[in-house]
């Protein structure tokens, strides 16, 4: 029997919205997903457990319907949808579009017109019917083919109405729920019902009746205060009757047999569209739960390759007669452990264009074997494409040998190409630009290497997807013109991040156990008075106790309402402890801080290294605006603004022979940049003055002379400056300056009138970006913002955000990526020991010796001031010490 399934769009993806965290599910262009997400994870489960043949989903137009002009109140109760719901219905429906299942909408009508009309055709019509709906007017469809799969919590845990399951329920036949939701009224939708008649008097009443109709007709007869009750109110009792019941024979552009469902879809419209949803883990789902796609192979969707497991003695057969040509790159992938500590190399895997394959044991090479696959490795003249390449960098080189030759890194490709995705593993890539899935262990998503066949061939067909997916994306790259930018910048980059994380930071362990005591101390004494405060102990860390103790025993002014109640987070308990100073405020804020230090230590603690040093990993595929990464730990995030953060850099110290450590960084490089792409006279001359910078601004705008502008005035200028480049708006300003949204648009507007070609410059950055499609750096980094022509204001106004500061932070990433090139590649030339062990945002931190220090400071002055041709100086901050901390500026 043929199975039809039909869905309400609108009632199930506004069940998803509340059933899942809205601030939990957004994308990086701040397009919120949890509806989408909600329903789409619905639909697959569906598809999945039900096998449905046939597949339609219907929509809701409006709330002008003929409901509405019988009964004006209709559905008067309901406030509007909320503003984050807005905007998702239409990517519910590219969902749909790309998996071409139909949808329907009809303006007067609802959804469930539209579904009763399809489910009675498709009765009629042999079928078996299943409705997805969280309405119940759909119980009055069901019959012993018809089932509605109702949400009982969330989209996911969906109850299966039969029958049976009505009756049991509501003590009536289907057929008769909407005479007894006639009665009793439905809330929801703002239909009143018969005061003191409830479901199981309206049920014993159909029970002795027979039907609705039969009331009616003699509700004289109907005895007692509920009898009183029925006659008085037996308008809306009939007036409700007829606004439930559904439309069955509405005119619609397609019928049952209209709707097949097969797993035929339009596979690039699944990328593109889940892509773009940032879904990449519901991607997987879609293609593991439900196959298929247009272009998808049946069984073993990989390509046929012929891999050779290499034994002992074979290694330099195989490269002499496929590894040769120094115009086809190999694929490489090498499996073991990838990271700056530990790395060690398990086996490695090649594969040609030529369809040939080879799998090798590290374990098994002998002498011969080794020292030719290590001159092959090292070989620049032999091209090799990895992905994500840093990693397996690293596992070679522990294994002795110094890789060469990398013409692709195509994880770093297609970052370059889109700089937006939060993923780019290389299964995902496969799947997304060769139609080819990568078999991976369900359960690690490790690849399985049970056996030597199974992992030769499951490596090998990653080292083939890697060198097939460079075909791809080097097109894509030059039709972008980013290949420069991978050629000359990224893939460059890779090679000095490895040595920079293979050479780790030295840290001193005795400092960052007295730190942890201290701070362990002082949030105990802040977390002390907080109870003294209040008379009482709390969990600190619980927003439900902190809310009563907030709004009910200390009865603050409300915060801004979430779902969970009013918020406790750190900006709106900052901003009441500004209006009330209230002492239990002041100790919690201070708990917070300490607490977030005393995290901060253990993590460092937690990875030094048993060499006394810490090897942070760097990622460049993050920030879609060029900027390095820091993880494991995250370096960039040590504070710097507060004294106990300056603390915990004096933790990180010379070792192994070094004397000092230097640090170096660029003063104002983002508002430098600004002067240079918005060629504002004024801005340059401040920059050439000599002068401090702020001042100078804050003086200009102010009409004063520098000597005039107090503290006050120059921290206004200075969060406007920063601000620019980071798309500020008037509203965050007010924020961050204290003061109303008013002050700080008329600050904006003095500024903009002082600094016209700044100005003319933002203006221009989004206009010319709506045309264009995207935006670009000084050096040409791309950033695509399809959202500049969005119909949604918010994606739209978020992109427009992006447009501002993209080219700003992207061109002060690239500078700084110029910079250390330059630097290491001077250190290396100049034959010095001294060398570069970390990057933070615009700072370079080196470890050098007492002999090479004037040397080493005016190397590093001169690359990073010559990284980049700009109209106002570079300018550079150097200074040096034992410690971070010391060596600040």
């Amino acid at each position: 029997m043929d199975r039809l399934l039909l869905i309400d769009g609108h009632s199930v993806a506004y069940r998803a919205f509340f059933a899942l965290p809205v601030d939990n599910f957004s994308t990086t262009t701040g397009q919120h997903t949890n509806a989408v997400f909600g329903f789409t994870s619905m639909l697959i489960n569906v598809l999945r457990d039900e096998a449905p043949t046939h597949v339609a989903v219907a929509f809701d137009v409006s709330r002008q319907t003929f409901r509405l002009e019988q009964y004006p109140d209709y559905k008067g109760n309901r406030s509007k949808s909320p503003q984050e719901f807005t905007g998702q219905i239409p990517l519910i429906k590219q969902v749909l579009d790309a998996l071409h299942i139909q949808t329907f909408e009809k303006d007067g009508f609802e959804a469930d017109d539209i579904i009763g009309t399809l489910a009675t055709q498709a009765e009629a019509q042999g079928m078996e019917v299943l409705i997805c709906t969280g309405d119940r007017d759909a119980l009055q469809l069901v019959t012993d083919t018809t089932t509605v799969l109702y949400p009982r919590k969330g989209v996911s845990d969906l109850a299966r109405m039969t029958p049976g399951a009505v009756q049991d329920k509501y003590g009536v036949a289907p057929v008769n729920y909407p005479d007894i939701a006639a009665m009793v009224g439905e809330t929801s939708d703002n239909l009143p019902g018969v005061p003191g008649v409830g479901p199981k008097t309206a049920a014993k009443w159909l029970g002795q009746f027979g039907s609705l109709d039969e009331i009616i007709a003699k509700v004289d007869q109907i005895p007692g205060k509920a009898g009183e009750s029925m006659r008085a109110h037996l308008d809306d009792v009939i007036r409700n009757r007829s606004i439930n019941a559904l439309i069955r024979d509405l005119d619609l552009p397609a019928g049952p047999a209209d709707l097949a469902f097969t797993t035929e879809w339009d596979r690039d419209a699944i990328h593109t569209v889940f892509d773009a949803l940032e879904f990449a883990a519901l991607r997987t789902r879609l293609f593991e739960y439900l196959g298929g796609g247009d272009e998808h192979v049946e069984g073993d969707a990989a390509i046929a390759i012929d891999v050779s497991v290499l034994g002992a003695g074979q290694v330099v057969a195989w490269l002499d007669e496929h590894a040769t040509d120094q115009t086809a790159a190999v694929g490489v992938d090498v499996t073991g452990v990838l990271r700056p500590v530990g790395a060690r190399a398990d086996a490695i895997a090649l594969a040609s264009a030529g369809g040939a394959a080879a799998w090798i044991d590290t374990t098994t090479l002998d002498a011969s074997d080794d020292a030719a696959l290590g001159r092959w490795l090292a070989d620049p003249a032999r091209p090799k494409v990895l992905h994500d390449a840093k990693g397996q960098l690293h596992a070679l080189q522990a294994q002795g040998w110094t890789p060469a030759g990398v013409r692709a890194d195509t994880a770093l490709a297609t970052y370059l190409v889109k700089p937006d995705q939060r993923s780019y593993d290389l299964a995902d890539l496969s799947l997304r630009y060769l139609k080819r899935e990568l078999v991976v262990d369900a359960g690690s998503g490790q690849l399985a290497f049970d056996d030597n066949t199974a992992g030769a061939d499951t490596a090998a067909q990653r080292a083939r997807a890697a060198l097939d997916l460079w075909a791809v994306l080097e097109s894509e790259l030059e039709q972008q013109e980013s290949l420069t930018l991978l050629r000359d910048l990224e893939l460059p980059l890779v090679d000095v991040l490895a040595r920079m994380e293979s050479r780790g930071i030295g840290v001193d362990t005795d400092h960052l156990d007295t730190l942890h005591a201290e701070f362990t101390e002082r949030m105990l004494a802040a977390a002390q008075g907080a109870y003294d405060a209040i008379g009482r102990e709390v969990n600190l860390g619980s927003p439900k106790q902190l809310q009563e103790v907030l709004f009910e025993q200390l009865e603050m002014p409300k915060t801004k309402k979430t779902k969970t109640g009013y918020t406790t987070d750190a900006e709106a308990l900052q901003q009441l402890f500004v209006k009330t100073e209230h002492p239990f405020l002041a100790s919690l804020l201070s708990h917070r801080d300490v607490t977030r230090l005393r995290q901060t230590v253990e993590g460092l603690q937690k990875t030094v290294q048993p060499d006394g040093r810490i090897h942070t990993t760097y990622a460049q595929t993050i920030a879609a605006t060029g900027r390095l990464s820091s993880a494991d730990p995250n370096l960039q995030n040590i504070p710097i603004r507060t004294e106990s953060g300056r603390r915990i850099r004096e933790a990180f110290c010379v070792r192994d022979g070094y004397d000092l450590l230097l640090t170096a960084d660029y003063s104002q490089i983002e508002m430098r940049i600004m002067a240079h792409l918005s060629e504002d006279a004024d801005l340059i001359e401040a920059f050439r003055s000599g002068h401090d910078f702020h001042t100078v601004m804050a003086a200009k705008v102010f009409e004063r002379d520098p000597s005039d502008i107090d503290g006050g005035l120059r921290a206004r200028i200075k969060a406007m400056n920063y601000g620019l480049a980071y798309g500020l708006s008037s509203y965050g300003l007010s924020q961050q300056l204290s003061i109303t949204t008013g002050e700080a648009q008329r600050l904006m507007d003095d500024y903009f009138e002082t600094f016209g070609g700044v100005r003319d410059y933002l203006r221009s950055l989004v206009d010319e970006a709506r045309q264009t499609g995207y935006t670009e750096t000084i050096m040409g980094r791309r950033r695509y913002l399809p959202d500049l022509q969005s119909d949604n204001r918010q994606r739209r106004e978020m992109a427009e955000r992006m447009a501002l500061n993209a080219p700003i932070q992207g061109s002060a990433a690239d500078i700084i990526k110029v910079a250390m090139l330059g630097v290491e590649r001077a250190l290396g030339d100049a034959g010095l020991t001294s060398r570069m062990l970390l990057q933070v945002h615009d700072e370079l931190v080196l470890e050098v010796t007492e002999a090479e220090r004037e040397q080493v400071e005016a190397l590093v002055r001169e690359q990073m001031a010559s990284a980049a041709e700009l109209s106002v100086p570079l300018d550079v901050s150097v200074g040096a010490g034992r410690t971070w901390h010391d060596a600040g500026h």
